[in-house]
């Protein structure tokens, strides 16, 4: 469907799937496989045991510096779920308040809309808008009518992109004397996060959507925090806060990976931003009658989550991925069955445009000719999705 420049790219894939994982970069590679290469625990005192020691505290000191907090706040974990798990627990306790039912906005991750550690009957969901953040005045509703609460609330939607209003939610959780939690796995390398300005009590990020290897996550619980229970109960490695030996060679990628990140600064996602604006504007100069989610409220520089009449996410995913381009839908797949994603369901998207959705999301290395190429492919391919998604030619 794309000339022969067109083809020769495919030849090399084109990825625009950051937002599902990131791929790994040149010096968190690096890194892991030094780390690889050392022979001691991490909790021994002897030489090679300190050497593997400093890794890992060099690369808490580094997402330390990232989002604003102390070195002694971050808990290693084996990614953004058990991350999750870790902050929705009962009891924990804020200037002597303490959290005992949990209310989790309705276009959490999974891990979050679970309730973590709090009994089902504890769990309250706070609805959204029709642009997909938090609806403040009933979320302000809910924490008046109870005890207080464990608030979890993302950064950004891995969706839509959607940014949530963190700052003024913190103001409504803390004024009612609760705790908020945000899992900021999305939005962690995409936006600045300061957790002391945004006034956050525990934040969850993980390291493959940022660039580091898939399995390793981490839990910023501040000092403001009493009550905390691990859930692996053993040995005393991260101050007894998370048991087991810890991963050297994803936390020493990890760490590398946020370094990289630093480094980059804010030029990197300005001109994400600036590629987004392309590929919105092609789109849409081929397909008026698309819908993008959430463009009228602040998002991650890198997402676009459209959909256009007639569209089957399955159907376009497949057509793209035949065109050699990796996206992905905004659906939910069990059990060989598609359903509507619960973000846009709970944004009151109608069933036949949500399972139409399809997310374009982009990272660091993505160039303008990869976009340009994807506009071209569109071109071709929308005859055939939008009109008839039955068939892909």
């Amino acid at each position: 469907m794309v000339g022969a420049a067109g083809r020769q790219m495919a030849k090399t894939r084109v990825y625009l799937d950051w937002n599902a994982t990131a791929p790994m970069r040149p010096q968190a590679k690096a890194a892991m496989l030094q780390a690889m290469d050392l022979q001691g625990n991490p909790s021994s005192v002897h030489a090679e045991g300190r050497a593997a020691r400093k890794i890992i505290e060099d690369a808490r000191a580094n997402i330390a510096k990232a989002v604003g907090a102390r070195s002694a706040d971050v808990v290693f974990t084996s990614g953004g779920t058990e991350a999750n798990a870790l902050a929705l627990v009962p009891g924990l306790r804020r200037n002597g308040d303490v959290a005992t039912r949990l209310i989790v906005s309705a276009i959490e991750h999974s891990s979050v809309r679970s309730g973590g550690r709090f009994p089902v009957e504890d769990v309250q969901t706070a609805p959204v808008t029709s642009s997909g953040v938090v609806d403040l005045e009933r979320l302000r509703t809910l924490l008046a009518d109870g005890a207080p609460a464990l608030v979890s609330v993302m950064l950004a939607n891995n969706e839509t992109g959607a940014i949530q209003p963190i700052a003024e939610i913190a103001e409504l959780v803390h004024a009612a004397h609760g705790i908020l939690h945000v899992d900021a796995v999305q939005g962690f390398g995409k936006i600045d996060i300061d957790i002391n300005a945004l006034n956050i009590d525990l934040l969850s990020i993980s390291a493959h959507k940022i660039g580091g290897s898939k399995g390793t996550g981490a839990l910023i619980l501040t000092e403001r925090l009493a009550g905390y229970e691990p859930l692996i109960a053993a040995g005393g490695q991260e101050k007894g806060r998370r048991g087991g030996t810890e991963n050297l060679p994803g936390i020493a990628a990890f760490g590398a990976a946020v370094a990289a990140h630093l480094d980059a600064g804010a030029a990197a996602m300005a001109r994400m931003q600036k590629l987004r604006a392309k590929l919105e504007t092609g789109l849409q100069a081929v397909t008026p009658e698309m819908t993008v989610f959430s463009s009228d409220v602040p998002r991650l520089p890198n997402t676009t989550l459209f959909s256009a009449p007639g569209m089957k996410a399955e159907t376009a995913v497949i057509a793209f991925d035949l065109e050699g381009m990796a996206v992905s839908s905004g659906s939910a797949c069990s059990s060989g069955k598609v359903h509507a994603s619960p973000v846009l369901t709970a944004m009151g998207v109608a069933p036949e445009t949500a399972q139409g959705a399809v997310r374009l999301s982009l990272g660091w290395d993505t160039t303008e000719a990869e976009i340009q190429y994807l506009l071209e492919a569109w071109r071709s391919l929308s005859n055939v999705l939008v009109r008839s998604s039955d068939v892909v030619g």
